[in-house]
């Protein structure tokens, strides 16, 4: 005769609340679902890993894209609006403005130009993010693109060089119909830069298959002739490298 089992000799009525198997209630089992979810959020929030940036706000409201691993959005890195207080009037050029270092510089590469037979002009400078957001949406409707479209040839707000009051965009004012397109790569102008603009320390932000992705702009150049400057633009660099 087998063994008896310990408990099961003993009347149902008799036996104590231990040797009972207890089924929880229902009320029990929700409770610990919720914690288990709670607990689980809390672990995914609290521990670093790609998978956060789905967890997050879209970072630019209207357009629906997230950040990459390396916080690009659509291949560009994100960058922060100068306070104006920090920015000056260019000298060649009225209405526009640009960081106090960056504006000397454009001054002085203008000049050199000229004494060349160049003439150098400046189309755009410091943007705020508002007015970014009007360029990118406004012209992303009325050209019937999508944001991936977009965004190869502007970018998002918030996501701008223009913002930091570093860069600029060059035309050649004798031949304004190469203006923001890259018809200017044959002018003159880009042909000085190319020669001339390290001299003061600009660089070609987006050039032929750069690696952030972006369509080639040879009329954008940023500023890297400062420490804070350089600081601005290490990430496109050390993913240029």
């Amino acid at each position: 005769m087998p063994a008896p089992v310990i408990g099961e000799d003993i009347p149902l009525a008799r036996r104590s609340p231990a040797t009972l198997a207890r089924r929880p209630s229902k009320r029990t089992a929700f409770v610990g679902l919720v914690l288990g979810l709670i607990g689980a959020t809390a672990v995914l929030l609290l521990v670093p890993g790609p998978w956060r940036r789905w967890l997050e706000p879209l970072p630019v409201e209207g357009l629906n894209a997230r950040l990459s691993a390396d916080g690009r959005l659509l291949g560009h890195h994100p960058y922060p609006e100068v306070p104006r207080d920090q920015l000056v009037e260019l000298e060649l050029s009225p209405g526009l403005q640009l960081k106090p270092e960056a504006a000397a510089a454009v001054g002085a590469m203008q000049r050199a130009a000229a004494a060349d037979g160049v003439d150098l002009v400046v189309l755009s400078a410091f943007r705020s993010i508002a007015l970014q957001k009007s360029i990118f949406f406004d012209i992303k409707a009325e050209r019937n693109q999508s944001a991936q479209e977009r965004a190869r040839v502007s970018a998002p707000p918030g996501f701008s060089e223009h913002s930091t009051g570093y860069a600029v965009d060059l035309g050649d004012g004798r031949d304004p119909a190469t203006n923001l397109s890259e018809a200017f790569d044959r002018t003159e102008a880009f042909r000085w830069l190319q020669a001339n603009a390290a001299r003061f320390h600009f660089q070609l932000s987006f050039p032929q298959n750069n690696p952030q992705g972006v369509s080639y702009e040879p009329w954008h150049w940023r500023f890297e002739g400062s420490a804070d400057a350089l600081k601005v633009f290490e990430p496109a660099q050390r993913l240029a490298r």
